[in-house]
This record gives structure tokens, sequence and C-alpha cells, in this order.
């Protein structure tokens, strides 16, 4: 049995977004089973910062009240800086980790944790020039391929995604934490 079957995972990101870190996660889950949902701030197609379009599926306003087993956030720093400004974004992002389960971000998608305020004692990388804002926010920053924090799963950039895409389906796999 695919170690995602039956969890359905939100990928959270606008326009902007970093292509390989949407596309390379999302093949990851979907291979393991996962039912796999675009959601962003309206129902356009979004546009990666290397030109793929992805078909978005909802949008932040009406995926609110959803209840995902995993959310991954993309990089890409216009992707990051404008979800970070949409609060039923920074509503979901709040709530899931709050309930305790598991995200997936890289590179500038932790931008969006610090407006959720859910980094207090937390430890996370991300793209280096995020980790004055990640330590403010109350998380400590590590340099490292990727690092795992209780289900909260943290890579730097495109060349980690062999490393962020195996822990993500770990993390998800095993659920709430």
């Amino acid at each position: 049995m695919a170690q995602l079957e039956n969890k359905n995972i939100a990928v959270l990101a606008t326009n902007g977004f970093e292509d390989s870190e949407l596309s390379s996660p999302v093949e990851a889950a979907k291979n393991e089973g996962a039912q796999v949902s675009i959601v962003s701030t309206s129902t356009e197609d979004i546009e990666g910062k290397n030109g793929s379009k992805v078909s978005v599926d909802t949008t932040t306003e009406a995926a609110k009240g959803t209840d995902f087993d995993g959310i991954i956030l993309p990089g890409g720093t216009g992707n990051a800086d404008q979800l970070r400004l949409d609060e039923a974004a920074v509503e979901i992002v709040k709530k899931h980790v709050e309930a305790g389960k598991p995200l997936a971000v890289i590179c500038h998608g932790a931008w969006i944790l610090t407006d959720a305020n859910v980094l207090q004692g937390r430890t996370l990388t991300s793209y280096p020039s995020l980790k004055t804002d990640l330590t403010n926010a109350g998380a400590t920053w590590v340099d490292e391929e990727v690092h795992v924090d209780n289900g909260l799963v943290s890579s730097r950039t495109p060349d980690d995604l062999d490393a962020f895409n195996a822990k993500l389906v770990e993390e998800f796999a095993e659920g709430q934490h």
C-alpha cells in the first residue's frame, strides 16, 4: 500500500513559485497515493518563475475550514511574499500547525510561518536570507539539507529536494504529532 493513501495534502502557492519546489514534492506525494490540492489566492491558473503553469483546485478563502492531513509550502520570493499577505492562507497555516499536523516548507516558503506566529521554540532551515526573520519570530535556524522538528519539515533550496521529498512523505505518513 502507498504510504500516503487516503491523505489529503494541500499545496499553498501563487504566481512566482519556484517551479521544482512545487512540482517535485507534489509528484512525490502523488506517487505515494496522496490526493493533492493546489490552493491559491484566486481560482486562476498560477505560473512558476520558470513558466510552468499549474491549475488551482480551490482558493485559500474557500479552503479555510478544510482539514488537510499535510501542507506543502514551495518557495519563490514573489509567491512567498504574496501568500503571507493573504489572511486566509495565514489562518490555514496557523490552524494546521497548532493542530500538530505535518507541514513541509522549502526555501522562501517559510515566510508565512512568521505571520502565522507558529515558530516559537521550533527549529528549521530555509533559504539563508530568511534566517533573521525566522529567528526574530522565535525559531532556531539551522543550515541543513533537511530538518524535521515534530512534523515541521524544512529545506533550503531545490538542491535539497530529494531529502525534502523523502522526509515529507515520511512525516505526512505518520500524521499528527
